[in-house]
């Protein structure tokens, strides 16, 4: 009887006029089909680069961007062509971080907190792609435009890049499940420093502590991320994932444990007067006067 019924439902879907049209789509599911507002996907044979396409904005965070930044890196689960996905940014930045000048949008709690989880979901996102993942620094990589490269593999940056997680300077805390990131990569005393100060940290400092793997001149970013990507890119893809999702598991084992709340944090900290100060002096140009109300 089991096989009877399923002889029966393949029988109908085979002469049902949603059968090729089903199947176009599944076949049009893949990264290079797929349109963006935000990015743009450059692929070569083994390597897909997403770029970060707001250069207008400093390609700045808003909802939009970081949807697509996690609908595209959930696309590589069915991507059997790419081993390594190669994150960069468009015009003089990588990413200067949460989009401050997009409207608040009223939403009631519960949508709220939804709302707030995007950046998590995001980041997630990023760390669950199965494949070797890179992120190719120039310019300023700050706050939301620092969590991505700390959800990569690997880090190379220009001799002129910069990065800091400025939210402590707006009153907020680091959110995004992005701090135990930093943590493993600098060790706890030098991420306190990086994320209370909210101070930005350059290129040969960020090596120095391991924040980033290679520094090299501005002009040769470009070819120095091809390069560390092809290497990838020649290993053998099925043991390189295997061991990469391995060392994740055991590197990342208590993150949900202990930032599960990091979004519910930031909505308190969104709503104290210290907040209000902070976006304030950042968009007068002066230092905020903070009271700790």
């Amino acid at each position: 009887m089991p096989g009877s019924s399923a002889r029966v439902i393949a029988d109908i879907f085979r002469h049902s006029t949603l059968a090729p049209k089903l199947c176009l789509n599944v076949s049009e599911l893949g990264v290079t089909k797929m349109s963006y507002e935000f990015i743009r996907i450059e692929q070569t044979e083994h390597v897909s680069t997403v770029v970060l396409n707001r250069p207008e904005n400093m390609n700045a965070l808003n909802s939009g961007i970081m949807q697509e930044i996690e609908q595209v890196s959930r696309s590589f689960l069915d991507d059997e062509q790419t081993r390594v996905v190669v994150i960069r940014g468009e015009g003089r930045h990588f990413s200067a971080g949460a989009d401050l000048k997009q409207p608040a949008a009223e939403q009631s709690m519960v949508m709220l907190r939804r709302s707030a989880a995007l950046g998590g979901r995001m980041i997630r996102a990023i760390t669950e792609i199965n494949q070797v993942t890179i992120a190719s620094i120039h310019g300023a990589a700050l706050g939301g435009g620092a969590c991505i490269p700390t959800a990569c593999d690997f880090r190379i940056g220009s001799d002129e890049c910069f990065c800091g997680y400025p939210e402590v300077n707006l009153g907020i805390n680091l959110q995004w499940h992005a701090l135990p990131l930093c943590v493993r990569l600098i060790g706890p005393a030098r991420a306190k420093r990086m994320i209370m100060l909210g101070a930005r940290e350059e290129a040969q400092t960020l090596l120095e502590w391991g924040f980033l793997d290679a520094v090299v001149p501005r002009t040769e970013l470009e070819n120095a991320t091809r390069a560390l990507a092809e290497q990838y890119a020649r290993q053998p893809p099925i043991a390189v994932q295997m061991i990469k999702q391995s060392i994740n598991a055991v590197s990342g084992a208590l993150d949900d444990a202990i930032m599960h709340m990091d979004s519910d944090q930031y909505m308190l900290t969104a709503r104290t007067d210290d907040r209000d100060e902070g976006i304030s002096a950042f968009f007068e140009k002066r230092d905020p006067e903070f009271k700790g109300n």
